[in-house]
């Protein structure tokens, strides 16, 4: 089997509280294979975002931790300890992000094209009149319409859909290896969502980008992801081939995530909600952390921190597996 491009391996995160360091991603461990889309979901607050950060190296440094016995590998090589500088280089050319909202995420007084050709500038010994040009092709390949007007244009004068083109384009236009989305439709309508996914599908195919997906949006994962990996309170709690957990999910958290979409064979006046919240950092369940909100949570699920294990064809966090 091919080396993983991106390899997380244990992967803890810790934040400084006025209450004290508080834990927010405890021991994620991911492979990502060369060309395949892996999707991470779970409530808002889960820790997908935060993940995914830490590898990017853009968390605070003042206030946020990531522990010594965390890896992060990109292409067999340990990433977690380089310096800010060395991580400079690496970010926009191996690996990019799509932030979760492009008018916070691209700068307000730099016109579209300029940003781009920064970026491309940046990582690449090119003239500025090549850099325009390359910076005007990246826009066209995203599917923007008037390019060279865009080119021109700040982006309060876009669009959302059209800003989110502009943030796939600046993401790509060092063709990465690695593509990380963080909710790259949110707050697009769904005409403009389904051209953003095909974009990205059509880009992967094109340019052989291996995607990590960020969503709460289950249906954008049934469309676009090879894997899952379902997250809850800073820990996966089932990994697997995205058919075979669709198909049979297996721990309660992700069985209440596909109870609550919608479907159109069925009738029905209320939603499927999962009862309670989400736990607080500070106060962690001693056991399983969704067992207060689980409805097959029995003594040990209260006292005992299940792991990971294979069941199913996919690895599952849970001790009631044979009873539900």
């Amino acid at each position: 089997m091919d080396e993983p491009v991106l390899e997380l391996h244990n992967l803890w995160v810790d934040f400084d509280t006025k209450a004290g360091r508080n834990n927010a991603v405890s021991g994620i461990s991911l492979q990502l294979p060369r060309n395949r889309t892996i999707g991470i979901v779970g409530e808002s607050g889960c820790g997908k975002s935060v993940t995914m950060l830490s590898v990017m190296k853009l968390l605070p440094s003042r206030t946020s931790h990531i522990r010594e016995e965390s890896s992060v590998k990109l292409n067999g090589k340990e990433i977690s300890k380089l310096s800010n500088r060395a991580m400079c280089k690496i970010r926009g050319r191996n690996i990019s992000m799509i932030f979760q909202d492009p008018m916070t995420s691209l700068n307000p007084v730099m016109t579209v094209g300029k940003q781009i050709m920064e970026t491309i500038q940046a990582h690449e010994k090119m003239p500025k009149q090549a850099a325009y040009h390359a910076a005007l092709k990246m826009l066209s390949d995203v599917g923007m319409p008037e390019p060279e007007k865009r080119m021109k244009a700040f982006p309060h004068q876009l669009s959302g859909g059209m800003r989110q083109r502009v943030m796939i384009a600046l993401a790509l236009a060092c063709r990465p290896e690695v593509l990380i989305a963080d909710e790259p439709t949110t707050a697009l309508d769904v005409t403009i969502q389904a051209q953003i996914l095909k974009l990205m599908r059509d880009l992967k195919e094109k340019m052989g980008t291996s995607i990590i997906l960020i969503t709460h949006d289950l249906g954008v994962v049934a469309e676009m992801a090879d894997d899952i990996a379902v997250m809850y309170a800073g820990e996966i709690v089932e990994q697997g081939a995205a058919k075979e957990i669709f198909e049979s999910p297996m721990h309660p958290y992700t069985q209440g995530l596909m109870k609550s979409i919608p479907r159109l064979d069925i009738d029905q006046d209320r939603l499927y909600t999962i009862r309670g919240t989400v736990p607080d950092l500070s106060a962690m369940p001693k056991g399983c952390r969704f067992c207060d909100r689980c409805d097959y949570a029995t003594e040990r699920c209260r006292q005992e921190k299940p792991e990971l294990q294979h069941s199913g064809g996919h690895f599952v966090r849970c001790f009631c597996l044979g009873v539900k």
